[in-house]
C-alpha cells in the first residue's frame, strides 16, 4: 500500500476542526498561517490524488486577512463542485458543457460559509454525482490516499481524499444515494447524511419529486461532525424537526439495535457481513440490545430507486442546452449517464409508481423505528474496489450491475429522508478502511452522534499517518 498524506509539523498539524478552532482562539497560530498551510498541502498531494476541481487560493488568502464571523472562522475547507458559489463555475464533474460563474451563492453555500469555514477550492466528483466512483475519462480518477490503486468512492470523493489526507479537517459533501457515506467508508472518515431538510437546500434540490439529496460534511472526528450540525442549526433551523443541539459526548441510554446484513437486491460480500457482526458484538458488550432482523426496504425498492436515479439523468440530458447553456454537448457524457437516461426512457410508464412507492418508504421506515432505535448495516456491499472496476466508460450494463452490488445499502435513507452515519470501524483484507453504517428515524441525528462518540472511544479508528 502506498499512502499519500499531507500531515506535517505546520500550522494545521494533525488537529481536527474543533482542535483548530481552539488553537486559533489560543493564539497558537494565525488564520493566514492556517490557510497557507492548507494551500501548501493541497498543492503537494493533489497531483497524486486528483481531488481538486478548481482552486480559490487567492480568494481564501484575502478572506484569511479578514475572516468572517462564525464558530469555524478561519478553518480551511472545500466545497463540492455541484454547489453554486458566487463567482465560481459549477462544472459537476462533466465535460458536457462549460459552466459560467454563478451570480450568487446558493442557499447551501450561504449557510456553509456563514459558519466561518474558508474554502480553498471546489472538489471533484463523478459526472453529475451519478457514480459511486469518480473516474473522469479526461482528467483521470480521484485516487484513494490509503492506496492509489483503489477508488476513493464518490460522488464526494474529492472532499473525502482531502480530509483523509490531512489537507483540511472538514469539507462539504452531499448525498443523493450515499455520496457522503460512500467516500467516508472508502477513506476512513465520519460521514453523516442528515435528515431531509435539516440543512438549507439549493432550489433545484428542493424541487425534486423525491428529495433524495442531503448536504453535510466529511470529517475525521465525531466532534467535528457534531459541531458542524450545531453551527449550521444556528444559521438555519428547520422548526419542523427536533433540534440536534450541542452533542458532545456518548449517550447514557442503551439502544435497541437492529442488525441488517441483507440488502434484498444484492449479494453482500462475506467480508462486509463479518465486519458488521464484529461491531454488533462490540455494541452488545457495551450493553446495547442487539438483534438481527430483515431489511425494512421493500422488494421493489432497488428497481424503484434505480428508475428514479435514471429519471434524474433523463431530465438532465434531455434539457441540457436550456439548463447548461449553448456549450452543451450531449456526446461528451459518459456511458453511465447516457445508459441511465436510456433506462428511464425505456421504463417511463413505470416511473409514477416508482415515485409513489419511494415516497411511501418513509412510512415503512417510521414503522420500523417504532421497534428499533438504530439500524446497523454495512455501508457498502463489499470492500472498496480497485480503480477501473466501476469505470463509467465501460458498457452501461456492466457498470450498473457492479454499481448496484456495491451500493447495496446507502440509497434507502435517501428515499426515506432519514439520517444515517458511516463510521470507519473496520478494515478490509487489503488494509483499507471499511465503513459501517447506522441509521435512525427522522430527526434523530443526536442519537447517531451519541452512539458514534461511544464507538469512537471504545474502538478508535486507524489514521492514515499512523
Amino acid at each position: 500500500m502506498t499512502r499519500v498524506h499531507a500531515f506535517a509539523d505546520d500550522a494545521l498539524g494533525d488537529r481536527d476542526a474543533v482542535g483548530l478552532v481552539d488553537a486559533l482562539h489560543a493564539g497558537e497560530m494565525s488564520v493566514p498561517e492556517v490557510v497557507e498551510a492548507a494551500i501548501a498541502r493541497v498543492s503537494a498531494v493533489d497531483p497524486h490524488l486528483g481531488g481538486l476541481a478548481l482552486e480559490t487560493f487567492d480568494r481564501a488568502r484575502a478572506e484569511a486577512g479578514n475572516p468572517r464571523g462564525g464558530y469555524f472562522a478561519g478553518v480551511p475547507s472545500f466545497i463540492k463542485d455541484n454547489v453554486e458559489v458566487a463567482g465560481l463555475p459549477t462544472q459537476q464533474g462533466t465535460d458536457a458543457y462549460v459552466s459560467r460563474p454563478a451570480k450568487a451563492d446558493g442557499d447551501l453555500a450561504r449557510m456553509y460559509l456563514a459558519t466561518g469555514l474558508i474554502p480553498i477550492g471546489k472538489t471533484q466528483l463523478s459526472e453529475f454525482g451519478f457514480s459511486a466512483t469518480a473516474e473522469h475519462p479526461r482528467l483521470g480518477p480521484v485516487r484513494n490516499p490509503w492506496d492509489q490503486d483503489y477508488s476513493a468512492g464518490a460522488s464526494s470523493s474529492g472532499s473525502g481524499v482531502f480530509v483523509a489526507a490531512g489537507v483540511v479537517p472538514i469539507a462539504h459533501a452531499n448525498d443523493g444515494g450515499g455520496s457522503i457515506r460512500i467516500p467516508a467508508s472508502a477513506n476512513g472518515l465520519v460521514g453523516l447524511k442528515p435528515t431531509r431538510d435539516r440543512l438549507a437546500q439549493d432550489r433545484v434540490n428542493r424541487q425534486m419529486p423525491v428529495r433524495i439529496i442531503a448536504d453535510g460534511v466529511l470529517t475525521r472526528s465525531v466532534r467535528d461532525t457534531a459541531a458542524f450540525l450545531r453551527e449550521s442549526e444556528r444559521v438555519y433551523r428547520n422548526l419542523a424537526l427536533p433540534p440536534v443541539g450541542d452533542v458532545t459526548r456518548p449517550g447514557r441510554r442503551r439502544l435497541r439495535v437492529a442488525v441488517v446484513t441483507d440488502s434484498r437486491h444484492a449479494t453482500v460480500e462475506p467480508e462486509s457481513v463479518e465486519q458488521i457482526l464484529k461491531v454488533a458484538a462490540l455494541l452488545e458488550s457495551l450493553g446495547h440490545e442487539v438483534e438481527q432482523t430483515g431489511p425494512p426496504a421493500s422488494e421493489t425498492f432497488a428497481d424503484d430507486f434505480l428508475l428514479y436515479w435514471a429519471f434524474l439523468a433523463f431530465v438532465l440530458l434531455g434539457t441540457g442546452r436550456p439548463t447548461f447553456g449553448p456549450t452543451w454537448d450531449r456526446s461528451k457524457v459518459d456511458n453511465l449517464s447516457a445508459g441511465l437516461a436510456r433506462h428511464c426512457r425505456t421504463n417511463l410508464p413505470r416511473l409514477p409508481g416508482a415515485i409513489r412507492r419511494l415516497r411511501r418508504s418513509a412510512v415503512a421506515s417510521a414503522e420500523f423505528y417504532r421497534d428499533w432505535d438504530v439500524m446497523l448495516t454495512p455501508t457498502m456491499g463489499g470492500p472498496t474496489p480497485k480503480l477501473g472496476y466501476l469505470d463509467p466508460t465501460q458498457d452501461y450494463e456492466t457498470v450498473i450491475e457492479r454499481l448496484l452490488g456495491w451500493v447495496a445499502f446507502t440509497p434507502y435513507q435517501n428515499a426515506t429522508g432519514d439520517p444515517a452515519i458511516s463510521l470507519p470501524l473496520a478494515t478490509d483484507s487489503h488494509g483499507l478502511p471499511m465503513g459501517v453504517m447506522f441509521g435512525a428515524g427522522a430527526g434523530r441525528e443526536a442519537t447517531l452522534l451519541e452512539l458514534a462518540y461511544e464507538l469512537e472511544q471504545a474502538q478508535p479508528w486507524a489514521r492514515i499517518q499512523g
